[in-house]
């Protein structure tokens, strides 16, 4: 499919039945949960993509301050989107209830009170600075959107993967539907963006080969941002991964060819410094 405006990948977007209604989550096997053994080592995982789901709120206040947040169109995905996320983040939490692990009733409120107020001041920052800009820097915002939700949905594949629980792999299955259509939609902007302007390719590259970093981090600390890809996309097999259904994928948007900035930086993260003898 062919989109040559905002609005027509808008059209297609709210086209996109809701896959998390709560007549599903209400069908969801919760009972069978501990049936099933979840290894340890994943609570923290989706811990972190439970706080990184319920954090898209904050980057759409801060978007909302640009000129890419006030377009008709991504401000009507955004609206739907922010509740997507939300939704993602609450079911991935009483999952882990279910399973034994008991979480905060106040988790939302404690993981957005937790962002460092540096994180915050550098975002207001960045906000102004992108504001002149302008309208050119909208492919950045898509492009940066779109690798964050690339990357959040081969995390949940991975984590369906390796930690082979029936009933988290149906509840994963369920937010990749979601996830799959805002990558579409992040994807679809950015290339029609792209497209429109050397200006606006060339910002976006230096943009994200400079300053593109894992989603999450920031808002939460590094050490959880790499504990969460090292489980994950550690060894061959995992950098493989990324490299085919995250970086190559960015590499075919207009002015990102040859760029590697993804694999090279997850590589660094997952592969553990060489010990030098003496």
């Amino acid at each position: 499919m062919k989109f040559e405006t905002k609005q027509d990948v808008l059209n297609w977007y709210e086209k996109q039945p809701r896959t998390l209604t709560k007549e599903f989550i209400s069908q969801i096997p919760w009972h069978e949960v501990k049936n099933y053994p979840l290894d340890k080592k994943f609570v923290p995982v989706l811990l972190y993509m439970r706080d990184v789901e319920v954090l898209t709120d904050m980057y759409y206040e801060e978007l909302r301050r640009t000129p890419t947040g006030k377009d008709s169109a991504i401000s009507k995905f955004m609206e739907r989107w922010g509740v997507e996320e939300v939704t993602h983040g609450e079911v991935i939490d009483r999952f882990l209830n279910e399973a034994g692990i008991e979480t905060s009733r106040n988790w939302k409120t404690e993981v957005r009170q937790n962002v460092p107020k540096f994180y915050t001041f550098n975002t207001r920052i960045i906000t102004t600075l992108t504001n002149l800009i302008g309208k050119k820097f909208t492919a950045t915002h898509m492009t940066f959107g779109a690798i964050h939700e690339m990357s959040t949905g081969q995390g949940y594949r991975r984590l369906m993967k390796m930690a082979n629980h029936p009933v988290l792999t149906e509840i994963l299955t369920a937010i990749l539907r979601e996830e799959s259509a805002h990558t579409k939609f992040y994807l679809s902007v950015a290339k029609i963006e792209l497209q429109k302007s050397e200006f606006a390719r060339q910002v976006s590259r230096f943009i994200v080969n400079n300053f593109w970093s894992p989603v999450g981090q920031g808002a939460k600390p590094k050490f959880q941002t790499d504990y969460t890809i090292g489980t994950l996309f550690s060894g061959a097999e995992g950098l493989d991964w990324i490299e085919r259904n995250v970086s190559q994928k960015i590499q075919s948007l207009p002015g990102f060819r040859g760029l590697n900035t993804i694999s090279e930086r997850v590589k660094a993260i997952v592969t553990p410094p060489e010990i030098i003898s003496v």
